[in-house]
């Protein structure tokens, strides 16, 4: 199996300049120091066993596709299951879930892992979500095993204190390692549209001058970075930018009518002081008041979050320290002693 590797120099100077990068007040995560002393831990110790597949798994969604591939490739993983943290259990995103509970009967029988913790140390991918079924073995998957869908994911496919959304893929041609040049936007919010959603919020917004609405923009990259806000509806489609478009300092706006709970890298970055959620139903007028009444210098923090996390949203094709791939396996390595649910009768 292919490894990628780290040099011990590389990584103690890179940790250095990280820290000393966002030490600051304009760090963009829930906690610097816990976060660069458990990366650095994870580095070092983590481990994760795969169940072996007797079939060739393939996952079609970018984001999936690019961490299990990196996985497979990369010294977190063991073939010995007893220096294990977690063990992932691999299956196709179109599996049924009678299948799903069928495979988790015959690990239970043929591994002693599950039954210690009914499944809380183990995780799966998933892309789409798994729902809830009355079948107790898919249902103990469901509850306990850290899931990994895409962003966003199907309402009440998703549990907020145990599972992972995986960053968005980037559909552009847009350079992430330059810091954005600072200059006057030329309007207060862009959207990229895919010209069915909500078509009567965008008829509004298409009246404003304010606002830039383009299906098929001739310089997409162009209006990211001549924009405040940029506009996102909650859907996989609409969100496939959101990457480029903090890069370079355009703030995310995702118009949605309920909490966003499965944001990437949640339980690592400061969503709430990073991007807005916007109710479709308050028009564009609506949209505009809050967008235009947000002070100059919240906008500015806000613009600078952006850009120090944006690089932790990047798929690499070689896995780079603190890219996408990484700060996934790390939200694996803090969440290796999630809740455990209590065994109540054999199976």
């Amino acid at each position: 199996m292919a490894t990628f590797t780290i040099s011990l120099c590389f990584l103690l100077c890179f940790s250095f300049l990280f820290v000393s990068i966002h030490s600051s007040s304009s760090s963009p995560y829930l906690s610097t120091s816990t976060f660069t002393k458990n990366y650095n831990k994870m580095l070092m110790s983590f481990k994760i066993f795969i169940y072996p597949s007797t079939h060739r798994i393939t996952f079609y969604t970018p984001a999936a596709s690019n961490f299990y591939n990196s996985l497979l490739n990369s010294p977190f993983v063991t073939r010995e299951p007893e220096e294990a943290h977690l063990f992932f259990v691999l299956f196709s995103p179109e599996i049924t879930t009678r299948s799903q509970a069928r495979l988790v009967r015959e690990l239970r029988k043929k591994y002693p892992y599950w039954n210690r913790t009914l499944g809380a140390d183990h995780f799966f991918i998933s892309p789409e979500g798994i729902d809830f079924s009355s079948d107790r073995n898919a249902l103990e998957l469901k509850k306990n095993s850290v899931q990994i869908s895409v962003f966003p994911t199907i309402s009440g496919n998703f549990i907020p204190h145990k599972d992972i959304s995986l960053p968005p893929v980037s559909t552009s041609s847009l350079v992430l390692s330059h810091a954005p040049v600072k200059t006057d936007p030329s309007f207060l919010g862009y959207l990229k549209w895919d010209g069915e959603t909500e078509a009567e919020l965008v008829e509004e917004l298409r009246l404003d001058p304010e606002f830039v609405v383009e299906s098929e923009p001739l310089d997409h990259v162009g209006r990211v970075k001549s924009s405040k806000f940029c506009l996102f509806f909650y859907e996989a489609e609409s969100t496939a930018y959101m990457t480029e478009a903090m890069a370079v300092g355009c703030v995310p706006v995702v118009i949605v009518d309920r909490p966003v709970q499965d944001f990437p890298l949640m339980d690592v970055l400061r969503w709430s002081e990073m991007a807005l959620l916007i109710g479709n139903r308050r028009g564009a007028q609506g949209l505009k008041a809050v967008l235009g009444g947000v002070p100059e210098d919240r906008y500015e923090r806000m613009r600078g979050l952006c850009v120090a996390a944006a690089h932790h949203m990047v798929w690499n094709a070689e896995p780079q320290p603190y890219d996408a791939f990484h700060m996934v396996i790390y939200q694996l390595w803090m969440k290796r002693h999630t809740i455990r649910y209590s065994r109540r009768e054999e199976f």
